[in-house]
């Protein structure tokens, strides 16, 4: 029998410091997803200060935990600032937008809606 693998990009069996799997860039996004189906996504972030991410929505309900920094999310209009051990959820079908105060990191968790 054949184990799926449903995480990837880190090593299994071992500790991990979260905020230290994803390095900042100069003027970059960088990201590194964790898991990614049709159920749920799970991906690492690292904004330099400017950066963020443009108005989009989600297929499924969005939960932001901040692992460094500070950035500023537009849920559907309303504004929120996110700082280094909050969480922030964003609703599934919402547009919303980030942007990067200071260097940033998160990891997104997105709980897709299921289908049908």
């Amino acid at each position: 029998m054949t184990n799926t693998v449903l995480i990837k990009n880190i090593t299994f069996s071992e500790p991990h410091v979260l905020v230290d799997l994803v390095n900042y860039g100069e003027g970059r996004v960088v990201s590194r997803t964790l898991a990614q189906n049709n159920d749920v996504s799970m991906t690492l972030f690292a904004f330099d200060t400017g950066e963020g991410l443009s108005t989009h929505s989600a297929p499924g309900d969005a939960m932001v935990q901040v692992l460094d920094g500070e950035a500023e999310i537009n849920i559907g209009g309303k504004e929120i600032v996110v700082k280094t051990g909050e969480v922030a959820v964003l609703p599934a079908d919402i547009p919303h937008s980030l942007d990067a105060r200071v260097p940033f990191k998160m990891i997104i968790t997105v709980v897709k809606k299921p289908k049908g």
